[in-house]
C-alpha cells in the first residue's frame, strides 16, 4: 500500500489558489506543463521539481507579473482571473482571518 502523500490535482484542490495550485498555474503559464495537466496524483517530489522550474523562471522577472513580457502578462492575468473565480466558488475568502 502506498501511503506517500500526493497532490489531488488542480481541480480537486481545496481552492484554486493554494501554494501547490499556484505552482500548477505557473507551470501552465511558462509552458512547463500543458493546461490539460492538473498534476493529479503527482508525488510531492514531482511537485517540488515543477516548483523549482517555476521559481527559476520567475527569478528572470524578479517574481513580478508586471515584469513579464506582454504576452505572458496577459496570459498570467487570464489564468489567475479564472483561478480566483474558481476559488471564490469554492468558498475562498481573500481576507486573512485572525489565525492566518
Amino acid at each position: 500500500m502506498n501511503n506517500k502523500p500526493t497532490y489531488p490535482g488542480f481541480h480537486q484542490d481545496k481552492h484554486s489558489l493554494t501554494m501547490l495550485a499556484r505552482v500548477v498555474i505557473d507551470g501552465w503559464l511558462f509552458g512547463f506543463i500543458p493546461e490539460t495537466e492538473e498534476c493529479a496524483g503527482w508525488s510531492l517530489g514531482q511537485m517540488q521539481a515543477l516548483s523549482d522550474k517555476v521559481d527559476a523562471e520567475w527569478d528572470k522577472y524578479s517574481s513580478l507579473p508586471s515584469r513579464l513580457p506582454p504576452e505572458l502578462r496577459e496570459r498570467h492575468a487570464a489564468l489567475y482571473k479564472v483561478a480566483v473565480e474558481g476559488a471564490r466558488e469554492k468558498g475562498w475568502d481573500p481576507e486573512l482571518g485572525d489565525d492566518e
